[in-house]
């Protein structure tokens, strides 16, 4: 599966990891979307390593959709550890 159709599905992912962690995030819309190409992409690349496949499946399997998510939600609550740690020192240093 090419790398295109990886960021189609993570597109999608991102927005369903989103659903899945809903709460405000910096970065708005746009933020999110990346954060979900980049889940996507690394999804597969985890599938890859973990399961000594090829490639994930194709673009209609459920493991592929499967690898996406997960990619997003660690992407996503990465996301949020960093940014908060930044955005919460930024409350410190004006108090």
């Amino acid at each position: 599966m090419g790398i295109l159709a990886w960021v189609i599905i993570g597109l999608l992912a991102g927005a369903i990891a989103k659903g899945l962690m809903p709460g405000k995030d910096p970065g708005g819309v746009v933020v999110t979307m990346l954060i979900g190409v980049v889940g996507g992409l690394l999804g597969g690349f985890l599938g890859k390593v973990i399961f000594g496949v090829e490639s994930i499946n194709g673009f209609f399997h459920l493991s592929t959709w499967i690898a996406a998510i997960a990619g997003s939600v660690i992407i996503l609550a990465l996301y949020r550890v960093f940014a908060g740690r930044g955005h919460r020192h930024g409350r410190h240093s004006h108090a």
